[in-house]
């Protein structure tokens, strides 16, 4: 069967129905990083100047801190355990090589809670560490979890399967064959694994330890309950406690600044980065056995076994004794709002993924990359920068309708924007949109350009291509997508903080709200819904990574 030779056959106009669809998705994602700037620049510099002689070198010193400290923790984790279950063959290898992916599900402030119970004054290590020796409170010191430190060790042990994941491809891409000419060339096997298997790897190592900073900078929950002082704290604590727009837009546009610098990075990272691969059943794997084979299976473990068995363990130890019924109506409630809102974001935000991607697909000129690369810009922008970036616009919307009403008609309209729950799904649509745009890309480039002009030959339009070819073709991405969003909008809470209806809280609301309060028991049964959620979508990984052997 031969090519179709029109390209216009090929490759159909878009319309401007698709078209004017797709620029408002980009608009809409456009909007909180343009209203940040703007309302950044316009807005009083008092409060900001007083931040700056008080508190910002603060929050720029632990921001940066705990991006350092856990990027080197996720690089040192992941990239070890990478190289071992790629190249190596040692005692449960298989189940290990999966397991690895777990701690993903937990938020990190899940892991806060849980390791502050377990780790704190009052929690059974120190209490038994006193038991064993008889010490008082005064007479040992102990490392305190609630501290930087402590922030970033939690942040580490759910984040380092970000360059787990990369990693691990690289190194299977890559092959083994490199590390045994190093070693026969003389080289011990820490140094062949320093100076040829890491530097070969580097673009994917560095693409994790990127994306792991940027989920570090957006943290909210960890480092409020941890009492540390990062740009994520300084937005909060300006538009809520200090009730201070113009000093929140500031600080959050310079956190947008960082996020958007470090985004830039990892797109240049990931271009750059060339694999040449090897054939890994021929090389086969390198055979560790007695000692060796032990302490492999010991260090691919104990991130597992810190990162999700004795958290689950601490938090359903916790929740076992909370007087908090996970039954009850109230609680019911937390969960019909979580997945009300998880449910609708996901559908919005899939629906926007299709519009951008079949956009692209159908007329892939500068206007559709444009529109893509806009809606990507949102994995890199924190949740609590974008709440503040709706609401300063919205805000001012909302009043001028309020105050053209009442001059005009008498009534008072309110609010009719800000504090709504779709003015919440907007800004998860905007947070997770880049997340269904690449589960859909996936699957939309199993559907050759032959498919599409077969489909405008057959008369169908553009919209009756998506409808009765793609989105059946491409189900299982959708469906992928869909889960995703679902899932981290669940877990999601600086925006969700921010933006919620009055009386309007999730499961993570309430789990902050609790551990806020010291009553960390309570905090486990929501805790616990929140990492059974976020199990989901980590159980599909695991499932392909077993089915594809990749």
């Amino acid at each position: 069967m031969t090519d179709f030779p029109s390209r216009a056959l090929r490759r159909p106009r878009a319309g401007w129905g698709l078209t004017c669809a797709a620029l408002l998705v980009a608009g809409l994602c456009l909007l909180p990083i343009v209203a940040v700037g703007v309302a950044a620049i316009l807005g009083d510099l008092d409060t900001v100047t007083q931040l700056a002689r008080t508190v910002l070198p603060r929050y720029i010193g632990a921001t940066l801190a705990l991006v350092v400290l856990t990027g080197l923790g996720a690089a040192l984790i992941g990239t070890g355990a990478a190289w071992l279950v790629a190249a190596c063959d040692f005692p449960g290898r298989r189940w290990l090589e999966v397991l690895l992916v777990i701690p993903l599900a937990f938020p990190a402030y899940v892991l806060a809670y849980a390791y502050t119970h377990v780790l704190d004054f009052p929690g059974p290590v120190q209490t038994a560490l006193r038991d064993l020796t008889g010490w008082g409170p005064r007479d040992y010191w102990f490392p305190e979890i609630r501290s930087l430190g402590g922030a970033a060790f939690v942040m580490t042990l759910t984040l380092y399967p970000y360059v787990y994941l990369l990693a691990r491809a690289a190194f299977l891409l890559t092959g083994r064959r490199p590390f045994e000419v190093a070693r026969s060339l003389g080289q011990g096997p820490w140094a062949a694994f320093a100076r040829v298997s890491v530097p070969m790897a580097r673009p994917a190592i560095l693409a994790g330890v990127l994306l792991v900073a940027m989920e570090v900078i957006a943290d909210y929950g960890t480092v409020a309950f941890f009492g540390v002082q990062t740009f994520a704290t300084g937005i909060y604590t300006s538009w809520f406690t200090l009730a201070d727009r113009a000093a929140a837009a500031q600080l959050a546009l310079g956190l947008l600044a960082f996020a958007l610098l470090l985004a830039l990075t990892e797109r240049m990272t990931r271009g750059r980065a060339r694999f040449a691969p090897q054939t890994r059943s021929a090389e086969g794997r390198l055979p560790l056995r007695g000692s060796a084979g032990l302490l492999a299976t010991f260090l691919c473990a104990l991130p597992v076994a810190l990162g999700a068995v004795l958290p689950t363990f601490a938090l359903a130890t916790m929740a076992r004794r909370s007087e908090q019924d996970p039954f009850s109506p109230r609680y019911l409630d937390f969960l019909t709002n979580t997945v009300t809102l998880a449910a609708i974001a996901a559908v919005v935000t899939v629906a926007a993924a299709v519009l951008l991607g079949s956009r692209h697909r159908f007329a892939p000129d500068p206007a559709g990359r444009a529109a893509l690369s806009v809606a990507r810009l949102g994995y890199a922008v924190p949740g609590g920068v974008i709440a503040v970036g709706l609401l300063v616009p919205f805000g001012a919307f909302d009043n001028a309708i309020d105050a053209f009403m009442e001059a005009t008609f008498g009534i008072d309209t309110g609010l009719l924007f800000t504090g709504s729950i779709w003015l919440l799904v907007l800004a998860y649509m905007i947070r997770f949109l880049a997340a269904a745009i690449g589960a859909y890309d996936g699957g939309l480039a199993t559907v050759t350009h032959n498919v599409d002009a077969a489909s405008r030959v057959l008369g169908a339009g553009v919209w009756a291509t998506m409808r009765r070819v793609h989105l059946p073709v491409v189900r299982p991405a959708v469906a992928t997508a869909a889960l995703i969003v679902f899932v981290d909008v669940a877990k999601e809470l600086p925006a969700t903080l921010i933006l919620r209806p009055f009386n309007f809280d999730t499961l993570a609301v309430q789990a902050h709200r609790l551990a806020s309060d010291e009553r960390l028991q309570g905090a486990a049964v929501p805790s616990l819904a929140l990492a059974l959620l976020g199990l989901i979508p980590v159980v599909v990984l695991m499932r392909r990574m077993r089915r594809s052997g990749l």
